[in-house]
């Protein structure tokens, strides 16, 4: 009871402080609150000075000194505010205490809100805004063989694509068709071709022709090239200039410190015939590490960890800084590369992609190649680093974890470093007795003219050392009812006799190291298709429809990603480094991640 009322007395000595400070008091108070800065609003209006208006001032005075002013004016007592004009109305008064007290824990809350200042607008950061570049190009058409028989391109051997769509679906994300480049998802794996024997033929040729896995009146042609594999003890004296990134916004876990750990991993396996420099740029460039021994191990490594980000993004420079230490240490007969680490974001300097690309052609003349990886994300250029590869005679990687870095640089460093073969080309001329239609998947960055094919100076891809290049058209079989073209009223008839027991004829053309005369090859291919397709073609089969589904599915008839994860689990084979295990989760997850629509069916189209 004791604490009751003493919990009443407090109430009531707080309520008469609050109602006391509503009382109005002179103008002089007032100013002596507004200096001692309180915030709190007066809960009653004050005396207030007249206005500064001379007519405002002369009617004031007129009422308290000249003898016109009402008698009303003239009584008014002092401390009473005169009749002033209207003014803006004043922020509603705080309530009083006991008010307060008796509302519920929801409106007291409210009440605070009301007299919170409005919060100020986030401001949003770089980061906040994906600005990932992909250059954007048409899935390959289905080709009638009586109007384009013929079909051309050059080879690849990037694999930056899947490791970059990799890195998206283990973020819980699809990746926009245009990150998705099939040739590179089918060339991330080894399928066990027999190399050829010695360099003198530097690559060796596999075909095979099976019925397709989404549809079986339908046929897969499988052209696999295994390109001869060098012993580390025969791979000669290697010339590497580490031209590397450091602008601002490198500064990320993903980004820098990955690439410094990876470079470390190339280090160990560099050798005292080797030279290696390292170039940064940000704002300018500059050379980190001149030419050194590769045995210097300790010393690279010191000047790998000294790297740190900052800065604005000067890449041109930086290529030709680069360049111009690889070609001061030029060997003979040796390899001679740039390898460029960058998340391909060029801001400063020269970033006309035509201008880079010029001053990469002209620099590619004296036999320096030039490889880019690729690290990050959010704002990732991977038509900078693509490009920048394929006019550079090189290859472009994407490193999304250590074991990328080291499985680019150390385990297949020959591929990635060591050129066997330049401008490879590719022409396959379809039978038309036996073929009604055919469709290249991937490739499409690749895709030559007819008459590039006998034309030496046209540029083409490179073949390094161990390397294999898939490429797998999806044939449509003379007389199948699953041709997607009509074929025309009056169209060329072909004899069904003619070349019947060849499919198709295979042309390539290819260059060694330093010679500028191309050599040919030349082989039919017959039309039996195996009754069942190999562990080698159904692998192959399902990473190719799994860059097809995450383009939209176009061409699979409904072939989903339940179907390519399982034709990839019964097809994978040997997995020592579980490549293969981790391409099937891959599926899976993006199983998990498409969008379906009312009816069950998978909406990847609608990306």
């Amino acid at each position: 009871m004791k604490l009751k009322a003493l919990l009443r007395s407090l109430l009531l000595a707080l309520l008469v402080i609050v109602t006391g400070c509503s009382v109005s008091r002179p103008a002089t108070d007032t100013h002596a609150r507004k200096n001692d800065g309180a915030s709190t609003p007066p809960a009653e209006p004050v005396v207030e000075p007249a206005p500064t208006n001379p007519q405002a001032t002369a009617q004031a005075k007129s009422r308290s000194d000249g003898p016109s002013g009402s008698p009303a004016d003239r009584a008014a007592p002092a401390g009473r505010a005169v009749p002033m004009p209207a003014a803006p109305p004043a922020p509603p008064a705080p309530p009083a205490l006991a008010e307060v007290a008796a509302m519920s824990y929801n409106a007291q809350s409210a009440k605070r809100m009301a007299y919170m200042p409005s919060p100020i607008p986030m401001q949003p950061m770089p980061g906040d805004f994906n600005t990932e570049n992909y250059t954007h190009r048409d899935t390959n058409p289905v080709q009638l063989v009586s109007e384009q028989p013929v079909s051309t391109f050059s080879i690849d051997v990037d694999t930056g694509s899947y490791t970059n769509v990799r890195r998206m679906l283990g973020a819980g994300r699809l990746p926009p068709a245009d990150a998705v480049r099939a040739e590179e998802f089918i060339n991330y794996f080894d399928y066990g071709y027999t190399p050829p024997a010695d360099r003198e033929q530097p690559f060796s040729v596999t075909t095979e022709l099976a019925p397709a896995p989404w549809n079986a009146k339908r046929q897969l042609l499988l052209v696999g090239i295994q390109g001869y594999r060098v012993p580390t003890a025969q791979i000669p004296a290697s010339n590497l200039v580490f031209l590397v990134d450091t602008s601002g916004s490198m500064d990320e876990a993903d980004k820098l410190p990955l690439l410094q750990a990876s470079l470390k991993q190339l280090v160990r396996q560099l050798r005292r015939q080797d030279r290696v420099a390292i170039v940064s740029y940000a704002g300018y460039a500059g050379v980190v590490l001149p030419s050194t021994a590769g045995d210097q191990h300790a010393t690279i490594d010191a000047a790998i960890d000294q790297l740190s980000a900052g800065g604005s993004t000067n890449g041109g420079a930086g290529i030709e800084l680069a360049y111009a230490q690889a070609e001061q240490g030029f060997i003979k007969g040796g390899v001679n590369r740039v390898i460029l680490a960058t998340d391909g974001d060029f801001n400063v300097g020269t970033v006309n992609q035509e201008a880079l690309k010029t001053t990469i052609e002209d620099h590619r003349k004296s036999g320096v190649a030039l490889t880019t990886l690729g690290f990050g994300e959010g704002n990732y250029n991977d038509a900078m680093a693509v490009m920048l590869a394929d006019v550079g005679n090189g290859s472009h990687h994407y490193i999304d974890s250590l074991q990328e870095g080291r499985r680019v640089l150390v385990d297949e460093m020959s591929a990635t470093l060591l050129t066997i073969a330049r401008d490879v080309k590719i022409q396959v001329e379809f039978n038309p007795a036996r073929v009604q239609e055919y469709r290249l998947i991937g490739y499409e960055k690749r895709m030559l003219k007819r008459e590039d094919f006998n034309n030496d100076k046209v540029d083409a891809g490179e073949i390094g050392a161990g390397a294999n290049v898939t490429a797998i058209y999806e044939v449509t079989p003379k007389g199948s009812n699953a041709a997607r073209i009509d074929p025309l009223r009056y169209g060329k008839h072909v004899a069904t006799g003619e070349s019947g027991n060849e499919l198709a004829f295979l042309r390539l053309r290819y260059k060694l190291p330093g010679q500028a005369d191309s050599k040919l090859i030349e082989q039919p291919i017959a039309a039996h298709a195996e009754a069942q397709a190999s562990e080698r073609l159904r692998y192959a089969a399902a990473v190719a429809a799994f860059a097809d589904a995450l383009r939209g599915g176009k061409y699979l008839d409904g072939y989903g990603y339940t179907q390519i994860a399982k034709l990839a689990s019964d097809a994978r084979g040997g997995d020592a480094d579980g490549y293969r295990a981790g391409f099937v989760q891959l599926v899976k997850l993006a199983n998990g991640l498409v969008t379906r629509g009312h009816d069950g069916a998978s909406d990847t189209a609608a990306r």
